[in-house]
């Protein structure tokens, strides 16, 4: 099929686009920097450079690669270095999620393209109550630290959008990434006991490694129904017993712990919420509708080969 993928220079999309090529598809791939179109057309793709914020260009950019399917990938999120205020962190983020996405919608019209895959986010998202696991089918949090309201409503803005505007609209709930070119943040942190265990670290995450989440993302470009999916893995896990792992498996000392009181100045709220109270989410869906597996169902042994590769 006709494949336009957006957003394809960033942390999924450089492992996704050399996975549709390969899974036979004809691939047209988007980077705001012209600088990066070699590296797209190296991977087999044909390069379109595009704003995504800029209606018209995507609109004459999607006419012309004449897609069966639209992948959108589009975030900004290269240089995020804290999450004390998401808000200002995903800004840029938070307008693709919106502008960037009724561009799209709008593009995928004017073409007639019926099936368009668009990026999510599953794990702090998730109501903070009832059971440590959620699925697809569970409300996203109703108490969102101020300082996340607006990136929560930008999320919850694709998921509404893309089923109810797109033909066959689909949003893939990633969790949070480790792998090839993701989340080296996270290590720096814990080399530098940076990133402490607050409070009890009873804050269930979900993960997802950034190769299995291409891998999924492929699976949905080749069938599956429209709707929401949880891309994770299939292990849910509390902050402290995956933070420590983490450190351990990449050479840095223990994570020291801070009880919540003191994490908030220190952190901020949100960081402390995600600390004690996540819930993390199931992938049971995504394996039956999509037949994918991922193949690090565990981020035990996903994390021990990231961080020794």
């Amino acid at each position: 099929m006709r494949v336009f993928v957006t957003g394809a220079t960033g942390a999924l999309g450089r492992h996704l686009v050399p996975g549709l090529v390969a899974a036979g598809h004809e691939v047209t791939a988007t980077t705001r920097t012209p600088g990066k179109a070699g590296q797209l057309r190296k991977a087999g793709a044909t390069p379109a450079v595009l704003d995504g914020l800029d209606g018209a260009a995507v609109i004459a950019a999607v006419r012309a690669a004449e897609p069966e399917v639209i992948v959108h990938q589009m975030t900004a999120l290269a240089d995020m270095r804290g999450l004390r205020n998401p808000d200002q962190v995903f800004a840029a983020t938070n307008e693709l999620r919106t502008r960037g996405t009724d561009n799209l919608l709008a593009a995928a019209a004017e073409a007639g393209t019926r099936r368009v895959i668009a990026q999510g986010y599953t794990g702090w998202p998730n109501e903070r109550s009832g059971g440590p696991v959620k699925t697809e089918d569970d409300p996203l949090d109703s108490r969102v630290p101020p300082s996340a309201v607006r990136t929560l409503a930008a999320i919850k803005y694709v998921e509404q959008a893309v089923p109810a505007k797109a033909p066959e609209g689909i949003v893939l709930r990633y969790g949070s990434f480790y792998g090839p070119g993701a989340s080296q943040v996270l290590l720096d942190f814990l080399r530098k006991r940076q990133l402490p265990v607050i409070g009890g670290g009873t804050g269930i995450w979900s993960f997802i490694e950034v190769t299995d989440a291409a891998a999924a993302t492929v699976a949905a470009v080749d069938g599956g129904a429209p709707g929401v999916y949880n891309i994770v893995d299939s292990d849910p896990a509390p902050v402290a017993d995956w933070l420590p792992y983490l450190a351990s498996v990449a050479g840095a000392k223990p994570p020291l712990h801070v009880p919540a009181w003191l994490g908030r100045p220190l952190a901020g709220q949100f960081v402390v919420t995600q600390m004690t109270s996540a819930r993390g989410s199931s992938n049971d869906k995504a394996r039956k509708i999509l037949g994918w597996e991922p193949r690090y169902a565990s981020w035990r042994e996903g994390f021990r080969d990231w961080v020794s590769g």
